[in-house]
């Protein structure tokens, strides 16, 4: 893997726009089928993919990104990024370190892979039951189920056209 790679443009590009807020241009990047998966949505596939980055986008208030290590090759790609935000719920700030893994097919993104310490976010995020409960799997189902409701309501509203 090549730091140089034009697949690594790709990367550089998707978290550019993120920083930016830019999410169709982070769904521009996205293959038709794409699939996405991250301790909070861990199984999104095609267009629910580019939602969550739209919903999140547009809560952001705060947000900064900072892309770096970023290496691919012809098929897949790596970064590290860090998101500084507000966690929303809490108002609570939370610095989050992610790893991502890419799966590239004709120069876009076919699979996208997050993974950072939910325990660790969980304390930042929501504070004293983040510290007693974010290492067992039952308070990670319960963000995971609030978070596919909160997409589910985003996408709702954004087909009715609101």
């Amino acid at each position: 893997m090549s730091p140089t790679h034009p697949n690594a443009e790709l990367i550089r590009r998707f978290y550019a726009a993120f920083g930016q807020r830019d999410a169709e241009a982070m769904a521009a990047c996205y293959a038709d089928d794409v699939q996405f998966g991250d301790p909070a949505f861990p199984d999104l596939k095609g267009a629910a993919a580019g939602d969550m980055w739209r919903m999140l986008c547009e809560s952001a208030r705060d947000l900064r990104i900072e892309a770096s290590e970023v290496e691919a090759d012809d098929t897949q790609a790596r970064a590290r990024w860090v998101a500084h935000y507000t966690f929303s719920a809490t108002g609570r700030p939370v610095v989050n370190d992610i790893r991502a893994s890419f799966r590239l097919r004709d120069g876009r993104i076919v699979e996208h892979r997050d993974v950072f310490d939910f325990a660790r976010w969980a304390r930042q995020a929501l504070g004293l039951p983040g510290l007693l409960l974010g290492w067992t799997g039952w308070l990670q189902r319960q963000v995971q189920a609030k978070a596919a409701r909160g997409l589910a309501g985003f996408q709702k509203k954004r087909a009715a056209g609101a």
